[in-house]
């Protein structure tokens, strides 16, 4: 399978072909899989990463507990302690493997995880064949849309896997350009009441709804995502080295880890280069910046005379585009420059999760699910800030404009960037 075999779900009618969109979903991740080897599977390299053995049982064990063993009374489970190994975080489901303890565990084994996932697979297209009620297809959309934001985990915590070992691995090769990008430059939106939030029947996350109005003022937004050669200026005019332009946790963070650029850059003769997922090369000063933490975002923006979008400022600036851009899919697996010949607002989607300034925090009238799926998002709605966008390794039929991501401010090993905005 390659990147130009994989469809949009989106392509394809929903409930009378619902096996056929899970095992598109499925056989992605296993393309994600082709370039890596046993030793790369199973190596943890953060608490906030997790081994791809244990993203790939996971993925596996959210379809056979809240889907076969809850509604399919013939299911045979593959193997009585996998609800233990494989549980992430639902405590209504019961004990779990320790996150941080994810990369300790050498069995089961590669071989076993992959029987595991086609056991499931040939149950769930079982059970598939049959007219599914409306919660159970509902379940099931949701355990896909789960096992696309692990396809975009596991690429990312591969890269800190590859980026770890000085023989500078290469996942897999993508031709590299250059281009000439438009001049910054902002473009303004006018005071009013606007809806926000996912309505409809097609599928959102539960932390995107309800819909709900609310004012803003007037503002202007940056007409692309912050390049690699901005962030250069910000930091050879001393950033990393200027506490006024930082969050106190944020420039608590920089004397604490060090920081001095981007995750993955790194000072070679007098050059910056950075770790990719082709392996390192050169800075390419075109190429939107990516892997900063939200308090490097704010710092740059408060160095460029700016600010970071609220995240309502940036679903009323995306409503209107359709979500196009580069993609997993698209098979670079890194930001690309932006077209000199490209809309007035280019980039909303894909290259770069975009921060925002604002708190991840419920929506008004938002109450959490009943029971263990419940768990799914409004439990974390505490010391995160909102992304938007998607990135470079978002499968493109995942995003949309109200989706919501969200992580803590330090954050950088997620492919995060930055667009401005301004009070206008």
């Amino acid at each position: 399978m390659n990147s130009s075999t994989i469809l949009s779900l989106k392509e394809i009618p929903l409930q009378a072909d619902l096996f056929e969109r899970y095992r598109i979903v499925r056989e992605t991740t296993r393309w994600i899989c082709e370039p890596l080897t046993i030793e790369d599977c199973v190596v943890q390299t953060a608490i906030e990463c997790s081994p791809v053995k244990w993203q790939l049982a996971h993925t596996t064990w959210f379809f056979e507990t809240f889907v076969l063993i809850a509604h399919d009374t013939s299911y045979k489970p593959f193997h009585s302690k996998f609800n233990y190994l494989f549980n992430s975080y639902y405590n209504a489901v019961g004990a779990r493997t320790p996150r941080d303890l994810r990369g300790q565990m050498s069995r089961p084994t590669m071989e076993e995880v992959w029987h595991y996932r086609e056991h499931v697979d040939r149950a769930m297209e079982r059970f598939c064949r049959h007219e599914l009620p409306e919660d159970i297809f509902r379940t099931i959309e949701l355990g896909l849309n789960h096992e696309q934001q692990h396809q975009e985990l596991i690429v990312t915590d591969v890269k800190t896997v590859l980026a770890m070992n000085p023989l500078r691995p290469v996942y897999r090769e993508r031709e590299i350009r250059s281009a000439a990008v438009p001049a910054h430059a902002w473009v303004s939106f006018d005071e009013g009441l606007y809806e926000f939030g996912a309505r409809g029947n097609d599928f959102y996350f539960d932390n995107e709804g309800p819909r709900h109005r609310q004012y803003l003022d007037s503002f202007a937004i940056g007409n692309r995502l912050i390049t690699c050669g901005e962030y250069l200026a910000f930091i050879r005019d001393g950033g990393y080295r200027t506490p006024s332009l930082w969050l106190s946790d944020g420039w608590a963070r920089v004397a604490e880890e060090a920081w001095n650029a981007p995750k993955y850059w790194e000072p070679i003769e007098d050059e910056w280069w950075q770790m990719t997922l082709q392996g390192l090369r050169r800075i390419e000063d075109s190429e939107p910046v990516v892997h900063v933490s939200h308090y490097e975002a704010d710092a740059f923006a408060t160095w460029y005379g700016a600010r970071l979008p609220t995240e309502l400022e940036w679903e009323l600036v995306a409503t209107n585009h359709p979500p196009k851009g580069n993609f997993l899919e698209n098979g670079n697996f890194h930001p690309v420059p932006l077209d000199v010949n490209s809309e007035p607002i280019g980039q909303l989607f894909g290259d770069v999760w975009e921060w925002t300034r604002s708190a991840y925090l419920p929506y008004p009238g938002f109450t959490v699910a009943p029971g263990a799926l419940g768990e799914y998002n409004g439990k974390f709605m505490s010391n995160q800030m909102v992304l938007r966008g998607g990135s470079c390794v978002t499968p493109r039929h995942h995003i949309r404009p109200t989706y919501r991501n969200f992580f803590p401010s330090e954050s950088r090993w997620q492919f995060s960037g930055i667009r401005l905005a301004t009070t206008a």
